[in-house]
Order: C-alpha cells, then sequence, then structure tokens
C-alpha cells in the first residue's frame, strides 16, 4: 500500500473565496510546507490565482505540488453549466501546466484531479446531515445534474487528461446514503471516479469504513476529517449551515474526534488503497491562526499509526 498525504486550503478556513476574512494564499502555502505536506489542493475557484509562473514560483519556494482542482458550484441548474464548463477549462489548463507528479504503483489515476462537489442550494444547506428532513431533487433536476456532471467530467478527461472525482458533500445535492448510491449507478466509473469524504460521510449518517469498503473499486481519491462528537450532537440539534457548523468547530484535528482511522487503515489495507488522501478541517477563517499547529497534529497523527 502506498499512500501519500496532502492538505487543503479549506483547513485554513478557505471554503468561500468572496470570504474577506481569508488568510493569504502565499501563508496557507508556506505553511503546509512547513507543517510537512508535499502537496496541495488549489482550493475553490478563485482563490489561487490562474498564473501558471506565479503559482509554480510559490510551489517551488515551499517543495510542494497541486494534487487537485475542485468545483465547488451549483451543478443542478442548467444556467450554470456555461459557468461550470470555464472553470473546468481555467482548473485543468492551469494544473496540467504545473509538473506533475508521479503516477504511485496501484494508484487508479494519476494527478492532478478534478474534484465534483455540488454545493449553494440553501434548502440543502440547513439540512446538511438530516437525510430524513432534506429536500431532493425531481427526476428532472437529478437527471440534469447528471448530465452536466458527464460534461464536465469528459471535457476534463477528453481535453487535458484529467481525471475527474464526484464528492459527495454535507448539504450539496450528493450527500445521503441513497444519492451516493444512485450517482454511482448513473455515472460510469469510467466518466468519473469517487472521492469520499470520511467526516461527510459520518456526518451525514454513514459509517466511513462501511462505504470506503461498499465503493472499493470505484475510489480515486480520498478526503480524510476528523469530527468532535460533542459539537455534532450539539448542530445536529440546531437549524444552522454547515459552513456555520464548521465554523463552531464541529470538525476537529484528526485523531480527537470519533473517525476510526485504526480500523480504515486496515480497510485501506484490505483494498489495496494507492494514491492520495487529503486532510482537510473546515474552520471559521478568523481562527486560522490555528491551522499550521493543527494541520501538523493530524498529519503527526496518521503516521504515527501506520499511514
Amino acid at each position: 500500500m502506498s499512500i501519500k498525504i496532502a492538505g487543503a486550503p479549506c483547513c485554513w478556513g478557505v471554503d468561500d473565496p468572496k470570504n474577506p476574512y481569508l488568510p493569504p494564499w502565499k501563508l496557507v502555502l508556506k505553511e503546509a510546507s512547513q507543517a510537512g505536506y508535499k502537496g496541495i489542493e488549489l482550493g475553490p475557484y478563485g482563490y489561487l490565482p490562474l498564473d501558471v509562473e506565479q503559482i509554480q514560483n510559490e510551489l517551488d519556494a515551499n517543495d510542494l505540488n497541486i494534487i487537485a482542482g475542485t468545483i465547488f458550484d451549483d451543478l443542478v441548474s442548467e444556467a450554470n453549466l456555461e459557468n461550470l464548463i470555464r472553470q473546468v477549462h481555467d482548473i485543468c489548463s492551469l494544473i496540467t501546466a504545473l509538473p506533475q507528479m508521479a503516477k504511485e504503483e496501484g494508484q487508479h489515476f494519476k494527478t492532478p484531479y478534478l474534484v465534483l462537489i455540488d454545493w449553494g442550494h440553501e434548502e440543502r444547506d440547513y439540512a446538511a446531515g438530516h437525510p430524513d428532513k432534506a429536500p431532493r431533487l425531481t427526476e428532472n433536476e437529478w437527471n440534469g445534474m447528471m448530465d452536466h456532471i458527464g460534461v464536465l467530467s469528459e471535457l476534463a478527461r477528453d481535453t487535458y487528461g484529467v481525471r475527474a472525482v464526484i464528492h459527495p458533500h454535507a448539504g450539496g445535492y450528493i450527500e445521503f446514503a441513497d444519492e451516493i448510491d444512485r450517482m454511482a449507478k448513473d455515472i460510469p466509473y469510467e466518466t468519473a471516479g469517487l472521492c469520499l469524504d470520511t467526516g461527510h460521510l459520518y456526518f451525514s449518517k454513514m459509517d466511513p469504513v462501511e462505504w470506503l469498503k461498499k465503493y472499493a473499486d470505484r475510489i480515486d481519491y480520498l478526503h480524510f476529517k476528523d469530527i468532535d462528537q460533542t459539537m455534532y450532537e450539539q448542530v445536529m440539534g440546531e437549524k444552522i449551515r454547515f459552513f456555520d457548523a464548521c465554523a463552531k468547530g464541529v470538525m476537529c484535528p484528526i485523531g480527537k474526534g470519533i473517525v476510526e482511522y485504526d480500523a480504515i487503515h486496515k480497510l485501506l489495507k484490505e483494498i489495496d488503497y494507492n494514491g492520495y488522501i487529503t486532510i482537510e478541517q473546515e474552520r471559521d477563517p478568523r481562527n486560522s491562526d490555528t491551522s499550521l499547529r493543527d494541520v501538523k497534529e493530524s498529519l503527526d497523527y496518521l503516521k504515527s499509526v501506520g499511514y
């Protein structure tokens, strides 16, 4: 089993590029390097500049590589498709112009990936983690989202050679068990793989070990995060947006929460997972002064238990 561990700007509270409190992107890269990471995601579209030379200079200065770019946007609306297509071109043009990481032995597809996340629906944001309360898409709306995912994934693959991976995300329209199963039936593996996230699975009432095992043959990439059980139980009793729950501290450093990383490590050995795992810990960016401490703690914990 060959596993590489990377980081992501969301550990510094970078989820909305319009948030006025975001830390400077150069600081995020610097602290990711200081914590011991060798790879990092771009973060949400619009956070890092799209200038190849500018990005490469900072990556070189911090001994980092980009291992994924992300579309974190409304995948449902037909009116948003043109915007999504533009994002694919911008992100894939950038990440394929940067130096590429070698493909790991046993890795399904080489990095960098294009992570696809549905986001931007208030009615689902407030229902994050509540499969019994969350409104669902109509048949036509669901089929439209699947078509859009197909268009974006095939564009990334056929034009840039970039593998798209679908990330079920709390507060989006691909979140719960039935939606993940339905999406897996509707999107062929040749079109897009899966990026399952241990924290989002748990947040949305699924056992991470069970779901990683269930979709072992479709997982190309993984996200790891941990959940503070006391805070989780509290926010589940509130009407609250997902990232407001994160700002309260529902996500914690890996090893300090409820997710069973020993069991996950054992499973990854059983399924012979090879490739990248990205550590995430969403937070309020106004609390990013503790991000370096936390991301290093998460990385050190995973290494201490065999990752």
